[in-house]
């Protein structure tokens, strides 16, 4: 009888021990595989692309978003010659050069104002959507 319990326990050790490391496995595929799938244009899987919500940028992020997140830095006081945000008066010149001028300037710097601004990580259709935010609510 005692040998029957030990083959016993030994079995639900060992069971025990098998769903352990399929667990551990499982963890393990998880935190290895990719991040995401390349899809290329013409593939089924480029159909099931959504389209971004209205008003945010290629990027994902709203112009609203890159202000806040690093615009307001010097825009909101008016640092180092930044037109104030709102400030229709300071905004109009740079507006009547026209708005490809004002998306260059912000994405390649003007004056004290370095490339993007503070926006490392913006790529330019965020930008744009950042100057179309200030523009908007400096008219």
């Amino acid at each position: 009888m005692k040998s029957i319990l030990g083959i016993v326990a030994a079995l639900a050790v060992s069971a025990a021990a098998a769903v352990a490391q399929q667990s551990v496995n499982e963890e393990i595929a998880e935190r290895i595989a990719p991040a995401g799938e390349t899809c290329m244009q013409g593939e089924e899987c480029a159909a099931a692309v959504v389209a971004a919500p209205e008003g945010a940028s290629a990027g994902g992020r709203s112009g609203e978003d890159i202000y806040n997140a690093s615009c307001q830095t010097c825009h909101a006081a008016g640092i180092a010659g930044a037109p104030k945000f709102g400030d229709a008066a300071a905004w109009a010149p740079r507006i009547a050069k026209g708005m490809d001028t004002l998306y260059t300037n912000a994405i390649n710097g003007i004056n004290a104002m370095p490339p993007k601004g503070l926006c490392m990580d913006c790529n330019d259709d965020e930008i744009k959507a950042a100057v179309n935010y200030m523009v908007d609510n400096s008219k």
